[in-house]
């Protein structure tokens, strides 16, 4: 997936500054796709000459201006038709995977830290999506809010369940790796003792 994509997808609730992209982002699709604001700007600009968005001048502050960006009906095609398209996997890139394949040219506490890093990690991320799934669920997260005002009533429940679906399995992987790292702790103790 690009960010192109994952842009697409916070635009077609509502229209955005570049700013308000960076923070909505931030809060919502960022969670599945990490993009700093140095490629979300960019990004923007191109897909606007690409006529997926439409930039409008807003003026800001006393003399200064915004441009809102607007999904247009290409744009909206355009993420309809990634939509309906089945993803080509990426090959793997997964540095704590390969560093545990030679956890044996670590220094016993060393490869300890490591796995205690990896839990707090994942643990910390699956909180993280367990608070999203709260106001998901109560109906308190703004960019749902918004996003279900303009929806037909029919479509709410879908808007927020395939939500709600997408960081519970964001939770079952952190739970995997978590698991995974406490069976590492143990290989550690055993290999090394």
């Amino acid at each position: 997936m690009s960010l192109r994509y994952a842009l697409l997808a916070l635009l077609t609730s509502q229209p955005l500054t570049g700013y308000d992209v960076f923070k909505h982002f931030e809060q919502s699709v960022g969670y599945v796709w990490h993009a700093p604001d140095s490629q979300i700007y960019p990004e923007l600009r191109k897909m606007e000459k690409d006529g997926l968005l439409s930039g409008i001048e807003e003026p800001w502050g006393k003399r200064g201006k915004k441009k809102r960006y607007h999904i247009t009906p290409e744009g909206i095609e355009a993420f309809r038709c990634w939509m309906n398209t089945t993803l080509d996997y990426a090959r793997e890139r997964d540095p704590i995977h390969l560093k545990a394949a030679y956890l044996e040219w670590a220094e016993p506490d060393a490869a300890r830290t490591q796995m205690h890093a990896h839990i707090a990690y994942h643990s910390s991320r699956a909180q993280q999506w367990r608070e999203m799934i709260a106001t998901l669920e109560d109906r308190t997260n703004p960019i749902l809010v918004t996003r279900l005002a303009a929806a037909p009533e029919e479509d709410r429940a879908k808007i927020a369940g395939y939500k709600i679906f997408t960081y519970e399995g964001m939770i079952d992987r952190a739970k995997a790796e978590i698991e995974w790292a406490r069976r590492g702790l143990e290989l550690i103790d055993k290999l090394e003792s």
